[in-house]
């Protein structure tokens, strides 16, 4: 194997071929730097040891020799790595290789190799074996070598489990695994339980994509006025979640006047008028790949409020300190949803489920 460290002096190109290590690199956040701004409270490195610890015990656990990610969040979840998010999420062709125990070995996109290879989570970078369906159009061409080098991989390294969980993948590559003696099990649901339960670093992350949020809507608020449009609105948000070190708004719930009714109308050209309401829901992924989601409605001046509009705050006030004096520890969200603020009749037709 190869160690590979970019030196700006030299003249000659780097070898790709070879397989490769990363770099002893000395940068504590292991190159995943958000912004400037990043708070020191957070230890990178131990958020990334952490989560895959969690990971791995799970693994033990289920009986797993090993596991193979194509999900980028849960890609970014057991190493920290990140590399073209939203691409990724469309072309499955990025993969990583999590033994129990042994080297964690990433399947990279080609000549990117250098983007994760400083996270001491990652062991190795490979090529990988697949290429995008509606390039290649030879799925079935990619789906055998790729099963042979998992399936080698999981034989060295599966401390004697051929037990292989895949968290998304094609049926043509679990059946090409599934003929070189892997037992191929759907492991998302499971992934998806062990990331719901936090680590105190996890816990410590979530306030960071929270305020980034709060920015991007305060900059929202701070924006509106008549004749400004749902689209300009939506990009002060999203320009702001990604100042802030985000990385995307799964949605485009911004709307304004009678779009605010149903919901799930997505943002517009359409201008605000006077006296307007905006409503918006930030669905955000935010900065380390944490989610933030919450909603809120502003009023486009000038003026005061209308009477409705006042009983609509009120019965939105009501609700959200009703449903915080239920809360208790230990209670089902069963019980919770029992005793919620109960919904007038005339709203529930178009209530959010």
């Amino acid at each position: 194997m190869s160690i590979v460290v970019f030196d700006p002096d030299s003249t000659e190109d780097v070898d790709f071929k070879d397989r490769m290590r990363h770099p002893a690199a000395a940068d504590p956040a292991g190159g995943m730097w958000l912004s400037d701004t990043e708070p020191s409270f957070i230890d990178a490195d131990a958020l990334r040891k952490g989560r895959l610890a969690k990971l791995r015990g799970w693994m033990r656990e289920a009986g797993y020799g090993g596991v193979v990610l194509f999900d980028p969040y849960n890609q970014r979840y057991a190493t920290g790595s990140r590399n073209m998010f939203g691409y990724f999420l469309r072309n499955s062709t990025r993969y990583f290789f999590i033994p129990t125990e042994g080297p964690i070995v990433l399947f990279e996109y080609p000549q990117s190799y250098h983007v994760s290879m400083v996270l001491d989570t990652i062991d190795e970078a490979r090529p990988s074996k697949l290429v995008w369906s509606s390039v290649s159009g030879r799925d079935d061409e990619t789906a055998g070598p790729f099963a042979d080098e998992i399936a080698e991989l999981l034989k060295q390294h599966g401390g004697g489990s051929m037990k292989l969980g895949l968290d998304r993948c094609s049926h043509l590559q679990a059946l090409a695994l599934e003929k070189r003696g892997c037992e191929v099990r759907d492991c998302q649901g499971e992934i998806l339980a062990v990331r719901a339960v936090k680590t105190p670093e996890e816990v410590k992350c979530l306030q960071v994509p929270m305020a980034g949020a709060e920015a991007a809507v305060y900059a929202v608020r701070e924006a509106i006025k008549p004749g400004v449009s749902e689209n300009d609105l939506f990009a002060i948000m999203y320009g702001e979640v990604i100042r802030q070190g985000g990385e995307f708004i799964e949605t485009r719930l911004l709307t304004s006047g009678q779009r605010t009714n149903p919901w799930f109308n997505e943002a517009s050209g359409r201008k605000i008028r006077p006296g307007e309401l905006l409503a918006l829901d930030t669905d955000t992924i935010g900065c380390y790949g944490y989610y933030s989601d919450f909603s809120r409605t502003f009023r486009c001046g000038p003026g005061k409020p209308t009477p409705y509009q006042k009983s609509l705050y009120r019965m939105a006030h009501d609700q959200v300190q009703h449903n915080i004096s239920i809360v208790k520890p230990g209670m089902a969200f069963r019980e919770i949803a029992e005793k919620a603020w109960k919904i007038p009749d005339r709203f529930v037709d178009q209530r959010y489920t």
